[in-house]
């Protein structure tokens, strides 16, 4: 019962985050205020699949069983109103106390997550035992390297809820206030941090291939301690021109190492495309950070840049992974498969291309064509990802 639990509760949370997803691109199609559009697409769709998907994956990858299993079920809602509030707040008219009360829920669901994980982890702290079967044996130095870094990952998380608390209440921050540090705490140093951990013990195994074991210490230590110095130096200066090289150390690593796994793979399923396509706009988004650390800074390709971060690299990334977990093929609904999943992360990918190549050329009519492109998208994914839950629940 409690694995059902587990898996049932897991899974709403990551169907709670394929729907903010749509909100998201529906929000960017409607030209909403740039924080609401973050906050859908970070808070929204990419932490809440990373919750639903680490309440499964961490315990199971240091050898524990989650210490309890309704932890999810208690995290949906909170988290759910968390980042609605949140979205809310930067609108006109909206009242201060309505993002202050999503700032809270958020930070309660969080609390959930950390305190529920933090007991599950707590005599395995460092990840030496990684659950790794002897048939596997030659992965376990690589898995220990990823495991090491999941408690980086949760004290960005930790800190990043904490600074957005800071933000809507009259808790004091632990550092100035300023938004984008929240967001790039969350971003790179929770999302992206998890996605290297987690992408260095996932990817090798659905794509049968192997990772040589020196790549994860190049990409896990700066891809810990880029968002650090990115988060204090911005939004110029010294400080943040380390972090962005640092960080983009870390990208390009890890890009490097998912295409070695890509070609060294014989397999070819659509759920590894995503990453694939993902780490190409991962790419793109340091080299466009980069440029804002060492040149001037244009307000259109900051937008652009948070886009190719959150749309392109986390996003196709985790669409892909979800295809991985969740095939589109055990569809027995209409259009179910890997065409219209193909479809989905074309148009999410091409819309993405046409919305920076606009943003660029200052095009609004190619930016706001790709967003709707990416809209498209969106539904198709959540059609898919959906059906196959529904399908699942009624069996």
């Amino acid at each position: 019962m409690s694995s059902a639990t587990l898996s049932r509760w897991s899974r709403a949370l990551v169907a709670s985050g394929v729907c903010w997803l749509v909100g998201w691109q529906a929000a960017a199609v409607a030209g909403l205020p740039r924080r609401t559009t973050v906050t859908l697409g970070l808070f929204g769709f990419v932490l809440h699949v990373v919750f639903g998907k680490a309440y499964s994956l961490v315990p199971s990858y240091f050898d524990r069983n989650l210490a309890w299993p309704f932890a999810p079920a208690l995290h949906l809602p909170l988290a759910a109103v968390g980042t609605l509030g949140l979205a809310l707040d930067p609108l006109a008219g909206v009242p201060d106390a309505v993002g202050a009360v999503g700032a809270a829920a958020w930070a309660a669901g969080l609390a959930v997550f950390l305190g529920t994980l933090g007991w599950t982890l707590r005599d395995n702290e460092t990840g030496a035992e990684t659950g790794t079967g002897d048939h596997n044996a030659a992965r376990r130095p690589v898995d220990r390297a990823a495991n090491l870094f999941v408690p980086v990952v949760l004290a960005y998380l930790a800190l990043g809820s904490w600074e957005t608390l800071a933000a809507h209440t009259v808790i004091a921050p632990v550092l100035d206030g300023y938004p984008p540090r929240a967001t790039h705490l969350l971003a790179a140093g929770g999302a992206a941090l998890l996605v290297f951990a987690v992408g260095f013990r996932l990817l090798p195994r659905f794509l049968v291939a192997t990772v040589p074991s020196r790549v994860p210490w190049v990409v896990l230590p700066t891809g810990a301690l880029g968002p650090a110095l990115l988060a204090a130096g911005l939004p110029a200066g010294s400080v943040f021109r380390t972090g962005a090289i640092v960080e983009a150390v870390a990208v390009f690593g890890f890009a490097a190492a998912y295409v070695h796994l890509y070609r060294s793979s014989d397999r070819r399923r659509v759920g590894f495309y995503g990453p694939l396509v993902g780490v190409g706009f991962g790419v793109l988004a340091v080299v466009l950070g980069l440029s804002f650390a060492f040149g001037p800074v244009d307000p259109a390709l900051v937008a652009a840049h948070y886009r190719l971060n959150l749309l392109g690299f986390l996003g196709l990334t985790v669409v892909g992974v979800t295809f991985q977990f969740y095939p589109p093929t055990v569809g027995r609904f209409p259009g179910a498969g890997d065409d219209l999943a193909t479809a989905a992360l074309g148009l999410m990918a091409g819309g993405l291309v046409a919305e920076v190549a606009g943003a660029a050329a200052s095009a609004a009519l190619a930016v706001g064509a790709g967003r709707v492109l990416a809209l498209l998208g969106a539904l198709a994914y959540a059609y898919l990802v959906l059906g196959v839950f529904i399908q699942r629940a009624r069996d």
